[in-house]
């Protein structure tokens, strides 16, 4: 078989059944040898669309999301998604075709030199020189991509490789590795530090989609508050009495005091990330901390850990729930149920009110994918995860136009788009007007294949979050955010792409528009038109600590205040 079968053929015997991808001169021998494969190819319209619709895969299903490229723009291409991937902890194959091994190094058309520099954002990637490499290689890739913290592998196959023939036999999927267990001595140390605490918190990361129920288990039998992180919600459910909520720049009021007061912290599958901890010497000042995570790096690397736990998320949990029972904290309940009750006054009609009348028609089964900006962090804030892996967004790298290829991938997975194994579950993709035109091309793949996302567009007219930067800590010098002045019509742009369109601009109209949106059978997309300067709180300015969050709009505050004079 040639170079390209074998590849094909290792992916087929690893259970591939998906490739985002988009042909070229350097991938060619590997697009023609997918004519004859069962794998199905989606054809996105951008390289970088691919990369994340991988990403979105790979988030829903806990498995390996692969894309494809050609050499040159079609592989740097992919460079924006792997370093999302990588700083999500996302598995992700990436497969590039390079030009031919003897003009490597020599500027060739449409070369570059892709492993160089891909090399700091992959876990790992390769060069295959020797077609009789080919399966090996990718059967070693994927392992990588899906051992101890997942991350994206890259795989990049001069042209001549793909031709070539080779007689080595196709590589089979290696026993999955026995999840890493905790020592047993530090378990008990944690498990009576947690056990002395007055004032303790779980915080759970993104790290431990799998562990949900060991969460669930170990949090009832302690009666400990549990804190999710952005990239962690839906690892408890939000409808759970324990649950504070998001922390960090946008957390919530009773999540960030409880961290700034806390006596001991849990943090369980999570990095410290800067938007989590604000200013890390003001963070959980009082707080001795109890670190879990299956990646040591990432022990002592921002926050010191009073005892580092290096273990598979579940499995410390479950030897931790063995060593404690529950904790009496009344008082520390009665601090934790007056932060709780503190909300953000808002707008009677905007963003955030929008968001809410969406998520007010979606079910606990449903995936919601937000793209980067303040629609980001109100649906974060206001949508109630009660499920592991039914919230996708680009945490760690914060990229725009993330949302609308991510939402494709999540459909794709769990087969709404041929009417496989997806009855009952909607994808609901949430975006700016900004970060929506960064990939709106992704909408011709939507119809091609009709994969049903319902994708929303919340258009203020603004790169917003950056306008609100700009109000508070910039006098209002609003420098190259505006957008209103060129802004599509967004249900005529869909209805370009044969995609029907719906538009609102109030709630009467909104709530109206709802039901047809979700009602069409296959995509659609929804603007929603609201106030251009209306901001996301709480927030934590950047330099400030979790203790200095401005836990209201100051304009609001400011009305509060003239208002009592």
């Amino acid at each position: 078989m040639t170079g390209s079968e074998a590849l094909l053929k290792t992916l087929e015997a690893h259970g591939v059944r998906h490739i985002f991808g988009h042909p070229g001169g350097a991938i060619m021998p590997v697009y023609d040898a997918l004519y004859d494969s069962p794998i199905q190819h989606i054809l996105v319209r951008h390289e970088q669309g691919g990369g994340h619709a991988a990403e979105g895969y790979a988030r829903v299903t806990g498995g390996l999301g692969v894309c494809m490229a050609t050499s040159g723009p079609g592989a740097t291409n992919l460079v924006t998604a792997l370093a999302d991937a990588m700083l999500d902890s996302l598995p992700i194959l990436a497969i590039t075709g390079n030009v031919p091994s003897p003009l490597l190094g020599t500027d060739a058309f449409q070369e570059a030199d892709i492993t160089g520099i891909t090399m700091p954002i992959t876990k790992h990637n390769f060069l295959v020189r020797n077609a009789d490499d080919v399966s090996k290689t990718v059967a070693k890739a994927i392992a990588i991509a899906l051992e101890g913290r997942p991350g994206p592998v890259l795989v990049d196959i001069p042209k001549d490789v793909q031709q070539a023939q080779t007689n080595a036999p196709i590589e089979q999927p290696k026993t999955k590795p026995a999840r890493l267990e905790p020592n047993q001595a530090v378990i008990e140390k944690a498990a009576a530090l947690i056990q002395s605490a007055k004032q303790p918190v779980l915080m759970v990361g993104g790290g431990a989609c799998d562990a949900a129920p060991q969460i669930l288990e170990f949090a009832k039998k302690t009666g400990i508050p549990v804190i999710t992180t952005l990239m962690g919600l839906g690892n408890f459910p939000a409808s759970d009495p324990q649950w504070l909520g998001m922390p960090g720049m946008h957390g919530s009021v009773a999540s960030n005091r409880a961290i700034s007061q806390c006596d001991v912290l849990i943090g369980l599958g999570m990095r410290f990330d800067d938007r989590v901890t604000g200013k890390t010497s003001r963070f959980a000042k009082n707080a001795q901390i109890i670190h879990i995570d299956i990646d040591t790096a990432e022990h002592n690397k921002l926050i010191p850990a009073y005892i580092a736990v290096h273990a598979d998320s579940a499995a410390a949990l479950e030897a931790l729930t063995k060593h404690v029972s529950k904790l009496e904290t009344p008082d520390w309940w009665t601090k934790l149920e007056d932060w709780k009750a503190r909300q953000p006054k808002r707008p009677t009609w905007g963003a955030a009110e929008a968001i809410k009348m969406i998520s007010s028609q979606l079910s606990g089964a449903d995936i919601v994918v937000a793209d980067v900006g303040q629609h980001q962090m109100l649906t974060a804030q206001l949508h109630p995860f009660e499920q592991p892996r039914k919230w996708l967004n680009s945490g760690g790298a914060g990229t725009m136009g993330f949302c609308l290829p991510a939402a494709m991938g999540a459909a794709v997975a769990i087969g709404s788009h041929d009417g496989g194994d997806a009855k009952g579950v909607r994808v609901i993709g949430i975006a700016g007007d900004g970060s929506s035109q960064m990939t709106i091309q992704e909408l011709a793949t939507l119809r091609k294949y009709d994969i049903p996302v319902k994708f929303a567009v919340i258009n203020n007219g603004y790169l917003g979050m950056v306008r609100q930067w700009q109000e508070m800590f910039h006098s209002r010098r609003y420098s190259e955010v505006y957008l209103e002045d060129s802004n599509p019509d967004f249900p005529i742009l869909a209805s370009a792409y044969r995609i029907p369109g719906f538009a609102a601009d109030n709630a009467a109209d909104l709530e109206k528009c709802i039901r047809q949106w979700l009602e069409v059978d296959g995509p659609a997309v929804l603007e929603v038109r609201v106030p251009q300067e209306a901001n996301v709180f709480p927030m934590v300015p950047a330099g400030k600590g979790l203790d200095e969050m401005l836990d209201d709009d100051p304009k609001f505050l400011e009305a509060r205040e003239l208002a009592k004079v």
